[in-house]
């Protein structure tokens, strides 16, 4: 920006609307009513957390852009309440206090005039005067005026280390008035209590109030953030060596001080560390978190326990006479089981743990749906479950019986702890899981809790996609060479499935050959070299080619994949482009702005956190759903989630909804589309794998549109390697395997 710069200044006005606003810098291009008439003054600058009709002191500079002409660059401000009849009234019906809207301010106003404000302030049981105004209201009224005055002060204390409004909001709800003192005497506490302030901000926040570089209250938080970030990545554990390296990396300080301070906190119990054999066979000093350790320990003794329990809850099974069962099946569903079909079933009946895995195509959906119909005919008590709301409804669909997610079958509850446990367990004799590449170890950890002594339980997944979003490769590890849990793999593609260029192409890839593109209905390349070029031909194919020529509907039908977030064609810049071609603003288009972000009716969004707070038994990351409603006098934003369930999110609650009109590949495991379309750029080259691109192939269903560059292509297809991921899960399976105890550093308190 070229800016002429006159001298210090302050503005004063009621902001109208935002224009741009850029969620990590807090970077803010608003308009503003400054009363004097003409036309709006346009004000650029940190604006973190305004909203239109709050009222405004501005400090700042006037200067002049080349394009935009005159505009004031904002310093610092504080909000201020406005004092005129007609500030007022724009002020309480913009929405920014709970339980006010245009209408109700109107009335407000009418009946007080300029004392409005002051009457809220000082006496607010004088509201039920408003006509419409009853008790029940009027209490709403001031208790979100009252928490509206507490989160300012704290949002000023925090204004100087660029902490945004919704942080401070949560920073408040979490401690109410001890809010500013907590934040003073133990920032750290916030990157461990606040959902959305990591270690960095915490440690802005630590160096504003005065605490030194290389406290050990610093560098403690550091190493746990250090293995926060690493669990981000998959990893159940860190070598301490390389914890070491990352840490002093973070920290800045002596890598002296930081082997001292995780001494410290293995003394204190805040890590544990433990000697496992490394990938050679030599030995490493892992350091966990205390929850991944105990949930490590605990799936791999579960896991046992089930192996090992000597009833069985389907017994006439032991005995069965398989020609005879596999014929009677046969008569059923009029189909015959490949030969690795029938063993797999064999195992499920008559092993209690069991893996079944293979590609798309090989007929693990019948083999899972052959499983359950002699289960049932045994009078098996049948539990069906799937990480993901969509993966559940596929479930119930291939076998006819009701599945759930895994968290609503374990009624997860706020703080993470779930109703069935070791001792209340689920009543089953059969529990199906599938897309089971997804259980990361703390959700698998609770699933194998939560089995009855006795029962079946088997996984169900591809291996070859991606691993889970968490922490740990539980499918993968259960598949070790020496792990103890049987397991069939099926491999031949089905005469009906090689019909489909989605899966021919999706077995090619996973083989390592370049998928074909000639002769195929549902499989298509458009060739864009630049990053730019493929984002823009992206938006152009979900937006009109594919529903012009499929019939398929965008919103509903259509899912764009990306390799990463950042980037021309990443995520966070398609769905930009994909909001305004497919749900644009509009003058009957309800919308709130939430940082960058503008969330629209129409909107196809996904939970980017887990909160067990929301809806019946929790909300959870990777959960999509559609913006039907906002409400700016209750200040929700109404959201209907994959699972059929509608969930309200407090204005202040955004942050937890991203766009999904382009999400992640990871984002997307244990969903189908119809259609998918794949950006694959060199921009992305970094995340080219081949198990991300074969797991974005087979979320489709019907159809598959790669849009990028042949080269960026061959390097997926040809990057087999994924990264290993620290984990002791497959260790700990194969100490059981040779009858050797794997247990735990120190005694874990969920076990004893």
């Amino acid at each position: 920006m070229s800016d002429k710069t006159v001298r210090s200044a302050v503005v004063q006005g009621v902001l109208e609307r935002i224009t741009y606003a850029n969620e990590e810098t807090g970077y803010t291009v608003a308009r503003v009513d400054t009363g004097r008439g003409g036309d709006l003054l346009t004000v650029v600058g940190s604006l973190m957390g305004v909203q239109p009709g709050e009222a405004l002191r501005m400090h700042g500079r006037w200067g002049s852009h080349p394009q935009y002409g005159r505009q004031f660059q904002v310093d610092d401000y504080t909000t201020v309440l406005p004092a005129t009849v007609q500030g007022i009234r724009r002020y309480l019906g913009s929405g920014l206090i709970k339980g006010i809207g245009p209408k109700m301010a109107e009335r407000i106003v009418d009946h007080f005039g300029t004392d409005a404000l002051d009457v809220i302030e000082e006496n607010p049981e004088r509201l039920i005067e408003v006509p419409g105004l009853g008790p029940k209201r009027t209490k709403l009224i001031t208790e979100a005026w009252e928490e509206q005055k507490s989160i300012k002060e704290v949002m000023v204390f925090l204004q100087g280390v660029q902490v945004t409004t919704s942080l401070a909001v949560r920073i408040y709800k979490k401690y109410g008035d001890s809010s500013i003192d907590v934040v003073q005497k133990e920032p750290y506490r916030l990157a461990a209590d606040v959902w959305g302030i990591g270690f960095k901000t915490a440690d802005t926040i630590a160096r504003a109030v005065g605490i030194p570089h290389d406290s050990p209250q610093r560098v403690m938080a550091g190493i746990q953030f250090t293995l926060s970030e690493s669990i981000g990545d998959g990893h159940v554990y860190l070598p301490e060596e390389k914890l070491i390296s990352a840490a002093v990396k973070i920290l800045q300080v002596d890598s002296g001080l930081v082997i001292e301070c995780i001494a410290e906190l293995v003394a204190t119990e805040g890590v544990v560390r433990e000697t496992l054999p490394g990938p050679e066979g030599e030995p490493v000093r892992a350091v966990y978190l205390v929850p991944m350790h105990r949930a490590e320990i605990g799936l791999a003794s579960g896991l046992r326990a089930l192996l090992e329990h000597p009833v069985d809850r389907m017994p006439a099974f032991a005995g069965v006479d398989w020609d005879t069962a596999l014929e009677w099946l046969r008569s059923r569903t009029r189909a015959e089981l490949a030969e690795a079909q029938r063993e797999a079933v064999r195992l499920a009946l008559t092993e209690k743990v069991c893996v079944l895995t293979g590609g798309p195509g090989c007929g693990k959906s019948f083999t899972v749906a052959s499983i359950v119909t002699l289960a049932a005919a045994k009078q098996a008590r049948i539990i069906l479950a799937a990480p993901t709301g969509r993966a559940a409804k596929r479930l119930t669909e291939m076998t006819g019986i009701e599945a759930s997610t895994v968290h609503r079958l374990l009624e997860l509850r706020p703080g993470g702890e779930a109703a069935y446990d070791r001792d209340n367990p689920l009543d089953c004799d059969l529990l199906v899981v599938d897309e089971a590449s997804m259980l990361d170890v703390l959700l698998a950890n609770k699933l194998v809790k939560a089995v009855p002594p006795g029962a079946h339980l088997l996984f169900v997944g591809d291996v070859d996609q991606l691993p889970s979003v968490g922490a740990g490769q539980v499918l993968r590890d259960l598949l070790d060479e020496d792990s103890p849990v049987p397991n069939v793999r099926l491999t031949h593609v089905f005469r009906q499935a090689q019909h489909s260029g989605v899966i021919t192409n999706a077995h090619r890839i996973n083989n390592g050959e370049p998928p074909h593109f000639r002769g195929m209905s549902d499989f298509f390349l458009f060739s864009c070299e630049e990053s730019e070029d493929a984002a823009e031909m992206t938006v152009d194919v979900v937006a009109r080619r594919i529903p012009r020529r499929f019939g398929l509907d965008p919103r509903r039908d259509v899912q764009v994949l990306t390799p990463m977030k950042g980037g021309p064609a990443g995520a966070t810049n398609l769905n930009i482009a994909l909001q305004a071609a497919i749900t644009p603003a509009g003058d009957h288009v309800p919308e709130r702005r939430f940082g960058g972000r503008v969330f629209r009716v129409g909107d196809k969004v996904t939970q980017v956190r887990n909160n067990y707070e929301k809806g019946e038994n929790g909300v959870f990351n990777g959960t999509l759903g559609v913006v039907t409603g906002i409400d700016s006098v209750a200040q929700e934003v109404l959201v209907r989630t994959d699972e059929d369930e509608d969930v309200a999110y407090d204005f202040a609650e955004l942050d937890e909804l991203a766009h999904a009109y382009a999400v992640t590949v990871h984002r997307s495991q244990g969903s189908e589309y119809p259609a998918v379309v794949v950006p694959v750029t060199t921009s992305a080259w970094m995340m080219l794998q081949r198990n991300l691109l074969y797991t974005a192939v087979t979320r489709a269903k019907k159809l598959v549109v790669l849009v990028g560059s042949r080269r960026a292509l061959a390097q997926a297809v040809r990057n087999a390697s994924s990264g290993r991921r620290h984990t002791a899960l497959a260790h700990r399976l194969r100490s059981v395997a040779r009858g050797n105890d794997p247990g735990p550093a120190f005694p874990d308190p969920e076990m004893s």
